[in-house]
């Protein structure tokens, strides 16, 4: 039966002193003066065996924040589960610059599109002072077939974008002098270089062969190997081949 005590409630199961007390070799499950809870002080008085309620305020649940409020920044917007902008933005960069790569390429490799060929690009590189002419004829025909097609597939994106970007680096130290306009100003092959330094650090977006790849989950690292690789390239040919 329960009993009141000024205003107090207890249980039967609490009259009994032994479940309070350790004599007679019980165990002590509150302690003898005020019981702690969690390092807290307990309501519970074990000298009156009843719940001592006064100055105890109970929870407001006005006052608790709801889970939506607990990030007062959070967006409620859908959340997208893949960039489609940006992943459309590069495949349209990758298939632009890379296809206008591979038509140089096709050009100076089997001189296709009225192209020069790889001899005729060859006798070019000799009036630009470069030795070795038909081997860098062949390095860089194929570079620009080989690195224009892998961007467009998306595949070791950042070692093909930092080939053509040699290329340009190449080009624009050669024809700087000419001004920026022009046929002989550098205005095409700066916004070449660009373009490939975008793909270079951007990646080749998920529409490509390189998705989920490790050079595709660290774009940065990736981007600056790349970069060290093909600078080391644009140096060896400018200044040991020329």
């Amino acid at each position: 039966m329960a009993t009141h005590d000024k205003g107090s409630t207890t249980s039967s199961a609490f009259s009994d002193d032994s479940f309070y007390s350790s004599s007679g070799g019980g165990v002590h499950h509150f302690d003898d003066s005020t019981t702690r809870v969690g390092g807290a002080a307990s309501p519970y008085d074990s000298t009156t065996k009843a719940f001592d309620t006064t100055g105890y305020t109970p929870l407001d649940k006005s006052t608790v924040d709801s889970p939506a409020d607990d990030d007062p920044f959070e967006d409620d917007r859908k959340k997208f589960g893949w960039t489609a902008g940006p992943d459309l933005g590069l495949l349209g960069l990758r298939a632009v610059l890379g296809g206008i790569f591979i038509l140089h390429g096709l050009q100076k490799v089997f001189g296709l599109f009225g192209g020069p060929g790889i001899n005729g690009f060859a006798q070019s590189l000799e009036k630009m002072g470069y030795r070795e002419s038909v081997v860098l004829a062949w390095v860089t025909g194929i570079t620009e077939l080989a690195g224009g097609g892998l961007l467009v597939l998306g595949l070791f994106t950042p070692l093909a974008a930092a080939g053509l970007l040699a290329i340009m680096a190449n080009v624009i130290a050669l024809q700087w002098k000419g001004g920026f306009f022009g046929a002989n100003g550098v205005e095409l092959e700066l916004a070449l270089a660009g373009m490939a330094f975008a793909a270079l650090f951007a990646g080749p977006g998920r529409a490509a062969l390189d998705y989920n790849r490790s050079w595709f989950r660290h774009p940065l690292a990736a981007g600056f190997i790349a970069l060290l690789l093909g600078a080391g390239g644009a140096a060896v040919t400018y200044f040991v081949f020329r």
